[in-house]
């Protein structure tokens, strides 16, 4: 199993122990501050995406000194900093991205990165900060495993239309139900057995497990 990590450079305080996640064989990458993010958690990046206009001058003279590999990009462009590194991971057709360090603070980059997920919804994607993990999914049908970490599960569409969704093991089931944009009828549900499905003929769907904080 090929897996790559991103950690981008959003508040620190939202990010998880980066160290619960580091097992081989997985890829880091930093971006921007998120490089620091990972020196700071002991783990050795294999590449770097960013302007780096959030590290500091010494931060950056150390940077420049070290044998990482760095993409550097100019602050004035048409993509940020995470999509730039997000494309390259999907490049590499791994099994997993797992991207960190992209909620909280400005909202402006936090909708962005939630909208990435919509843009490439065939990538294996998770969003994961302290409380949160965001999936995006096309039709289908999926197994949701009860986790007491992360008991509240909601589902939001972020196409125009989501047509037949249908819950079963959860403790407000749905069946062939169609959620237009903007619907909130699905947020905040529980499983009520080991494990559930969701599943959904049209559109493309969020889910969002959550803790109880």
């Amino acid at each position: 199993m090929k897996s790559i990590y991103i950690v981008a450079g959003g508040p620190k305080k939202y990010i998880p122990s980066l160290t619960r996640y580091d097992a081989d064989p997985v890829i880091w990458i930093g971006v921007d501050r998120g490089v620091i993010y990972l020196q700071e958690a002991g783990i050795a990046p294999a590449r770097a995406f960013g302007d780096f206009d959030s590290i500091t001058d010494q931060e950056r003279e150390n940077l420049s000194k070290s044998s990482l590999h760095i993409d550097l990009f100019p602050s004035e462009k048409d993509q940020t900093d995470t999509e730039i590194a997000l494309e390259w991971a999907i490049l590499r057709e791994p099994d997993e991205i797992l991207l960190f360090g992209s909620t909280g603070g400005r909202l402006d980059h936090f909708l962005a990165n939630t909208q990435l997920l919509a843009k490439y919804p065939d990538a294996p994607i998770k969003i994961i900060d302290h409380t949160n993990e965001i999936t995006v999914h096309l039709p289908g049908t999926y197994k949701v495993v009860r986790e007491s970490s992360h008991p509240y599960i909601s589902f939001l569409p972020v196409s125009g239309e989501v047509k037949g969704i249908t819950l079963e093991g959860f403790k407000y089931p749905l069946s062939n139900c169609h959620i237009k944009l903007g619907s909130t009828l699905c947020i905040s549900n529980e499983l009520i057995l080991s494990f559930g499905t969701f599943s959904f003929e049209q559109g493309i769907l969020m889910m969002v497990r959550s803790t109880d904080e």
